[in-house]
């Protein structure tokens, strides 16, 4: 079963239980969501993991792992332009621009300085990069709370009056910018012919780094 499939299964067992207990109301309610917004959010961002935009490719320093092969098998009109000299680099729907366009309307909707959200990504960007690691024939992978943790302490500490827009925004775009964007380098060697920014592994990490650092702070 592919792998961005056994996530959003794994993230939907996850919502049940969170909306059983009102957390994610709770959460989107410190960010300005009604619950009805909130749901759409969280279901198009459910929806939208099992989507990849092709971006451009670059140069693959092994052969592909064959465990990749029947994890992509299922995406035909992607697989078919899939090169094994060659690493496809997307970005993700559910885990990439649906999180970048949600930063974007807190931004527009809270009172955040241009240089506390900038120091706040840099921060969060400097731990998820210093924390996340390739695993061969897997991906990127990063200890889960690193993100959410360290996402909260600092917005927190950098704005504590809007600290849930800062934490959903520092949390989110660290890991996509620390554990996705700054790794693209290291995707040559992973065996895999398709690496999505926001995709499999990390979509689960900028999905609960948002929802509990909003949380935290």
């Amino acid at each position: 079963m592919p792998l961005q499939i056994i996530a959003a299964i794994f993230l939907a067992a996850t919502l049940f239980v969170f909306i059983q207990i009102g957390v994610v109301t709770v959460a989107f309610d410190k960010l300005g969501l009604s619950q009805g917004s909130a749901m759409l959010l969280l279901i198009t961002s459910l929806l939208g993991s099992s989507i990849n935009l092709p971006l451009f490719t670059v140069d693959a320093t092994r052969e592909p792992d064959p465990r990749w092969a029947e994890r992509l098998r299922w995406m035909t009109a992607m697989a078919r332009r899939l090169n094994p000299n060659k690493v496809l680099i997307a970005v993700n729907v559910g885990g990439g621009i649906i999180p970048v366009a949600f930063t974007v309307y807190l931004l527009n909707h809270n009172p955040l300085s241009p240089g506390i959200v900038l120091a706040a990504v840099a921060i969060q960007t400097g731990i998820c990069y210093a924390f996340s690691r390739p695993v061969s024939g897997v991906g990127i992978g990063m200890p889960i709370f690193i993100a959410p943790i360290s996402a909260a302490v600092t917005a927190v500490t950098l704005a504590p009056e809007s600290s849930a827009p800062l934490a959903y925004i520092g949390g989110t775009l660290g890991v996509l910018l620390g554990a996705d964007a700054l790794r693209l380098r290291d995707v040559r060697g992973l065996g895999s012919p398709l690496t999505s920014i926001g995709g499999a592994g990390t979509f689960d990490g900028v999905f609960i780094t948002g929802l509990v650092a909003v949380l935290l702070a």
